[in-house]
This record gives C-alpha cells, sequence and structure tokens, in this order.
C-alpha cells in the first residue's frame, strides 16, 4: 500500500537524510528526491535576493499530506509507493531548503512522477506564502506557493 510517512510544516532546518530513511523499504528500487533552495535571484527582483521569509496557513501540513497521498494514489498502475515531504517556515537564507521530497518506488518512473507530481502540487495549492527580501532592503510577497 501506498504511504505518507513525513508530511511536515516545519521551522526547523529541513534534514533530507531523515526523508530518505523515511521512504527507506528494502522492496523499493527507485528512490528520488527533489530539494527546493533559496537562490539569490529572481527574474523579478531589482537587487540580489538575501532571503525568504516564508508564512502557512494553519491546514497547511494537513493540505500538504493530501497532496503527497494524491500524488502516490495516482501513481501508474498498483506500484507501491512511499512519500516523505516537509516544507520550511519562516526566515531562509541563501542555500537553505525551503522543500524537501523523497519518494520511493519499484520503479523509477514512478518515483520520478509522483516526486514531480508533489512539487508541482505544492505550487499551486499548498497554503504557504513567501515575502521576498532583497540586498537593497526592499520586499515583495509572491503567490501560493511561491
Amino acid at each position: 500500500m501506498n504511504e505518507v510517512r513525513i508530511a511536515a510544516i516545519s521551522e526547523e532546518r529541513l534534514d533530507v537524510d531523515a526523508h530518505l530513511a523515511a521512504v527507506d523499504d528494502p522492496a523499493l528500487g527507485g528512490v528520488t528526491t527533489f530539494i527546493g533552495r533559496v537562490r539569490d535571484n529572481d527574474p523579478d527582483a531589482t537587487t540580489a535576493v538575501v532571503g525568504l521569509e516564508y508564512s502557512s496557513h494553519p491546514d497547511a501540513e494537513s493540505t500538504l499530506r493530501r497532496i503527497a497521498e494524491e500524488a502516490a494514489a495516482d501513481a501508474v498502475g498498483d506500484a507501491r509507493v512511499v512519500v516523505a515531504v516537509s516544507h520550511r517556515i519562516g526566515r531562509l537564507d541563501v542555500g537553505d531548503a525551503a522543500v524537501v521530497i523523497a519518494v520511493a518506488a519499484e520503479h523509477r518512473a514512478e518515483a520520478f512522477e509522483v516526486c514531480r507530481a508533489v512539487i508541482e502540487d505544492i505550487k499551486t495549492s499548498l497554503p504557504v506564502w513567501k515575502r521576498q527580501v532583497e540586498s537593497d532592503g526592499s520586499t515583495s510577497w509572491k503567490g501560493i506557493g511561491g
């Protein structure tokens, strides 16, 4: 059966190794990861980006779990899939991980498919907002998912 072993909104640094350990299963041969990091630039920024400030709706964690469950349920065929996903909130500096996703499946195609579905749905459906901070002190809000 498909499982979501981690679906968390956290103010703590995200631990990639903990996500990989959560999806570890000797029956599953394909493991994919996605790490979304804060970068030092943005097409809309006039100066360098120095950080992001993420905030979330109180229902964000349950929404994140639903996103992961639906992506796993939509996996091709009867593939068994295990997902671990977290989104960080609070102040993040350039290089910090904002999102970590690990997916294990019997085969690579399903692992890639589910991992991509999770991040794409996070970008459009997760009630998390970010405030971008630039080196000149200016800020701008980005919509749901960033």
